[in-house]
């Protein structure tokens, strides 16, 4: 089928060329004065030449070769193999891969009080956000100092919905150690108390 639109294209095509060489012969000879013929042959040539174009590049496409599973899965494994070898005497070539070692674990650092309250607790405790008592003020710190420590470290650690507003557990620092965010209690304590 694709054969016959190609042959039938091409016929027509020559047929084009030799309408618009013949025409253009005659206008150069001064034998045809018809301004009408041209707003005729360029959309006429414009078709031709998107169709011919078309058919061409179907051509290319038909002439490209497609693997098969078993060609592609065999260059995709050439690819994949490792870039260099290792030449261990005259005969023996090794392309083992590279021995892996453990990776190292992060040192975990502990913050003090004033790292966590710096990192954490100053956004909400610095500026009394969402009902958080503001640091240093010790009328709104002393009912909640005089809970007792362990409620204070619980309710910062789990958090709590109050009256006065909400704290997230750890601040919505989940990454804190419970005794990271104890000294961060500890340190507000120590600069709201009387």
């Amino acid at each position: 089928m694709q054969d016959t639109i190609i042959m039938i294209t091409s016929v027509l095509g020559i047929g084009a060329v030799i309408l618009i060489s013949m025409t253009l012969i005659g206008i150069a000879m001064g034998k045809i004065r018809d301004p009408k013929l041209f707003d005729m042959y360029g959309p006429a040539m414009g078709v031709f030449f998107i169709i011919f174009g078309a058919i061409e590049t179907s051509k290319m496409n038909k002439e490209n070769y497609a693997m098969d599973t078993a060609e592609y899965e065999s260059a995709v494994s050439e690819r994949l193999q490792p870039f260099g070898q290792i030449r261990l005497s005259e005969n023996k070539v090794s392309t083992l891969e590279p021995a892996v070692t453990e990776t190292a674990q992060p040192i975990q650092t502990v913050m003090t009080g004033p790292e966590v309250y710096n990192d954490a607790c100053l956004i909400c405790h610095g500026a009394g956000i969402g009902g958080a008592p503001v640091i240093g003020n010790v009328e709104v710190w002393s009912p909640r100092i005089a809970q007792g420590y362990e409620t204070l470290y619980r309710r910062a650690i789990e958090g709590y919905q109050g009256d006065a507003g909400y704290m997230p557990a750890k601040g919505a620092r989940m990454d804190l150690a419970d005794a990271e965010v104890q000294a961060a209690v500890d340190y507000m304590v120590s600069q709201s108390a009387n």
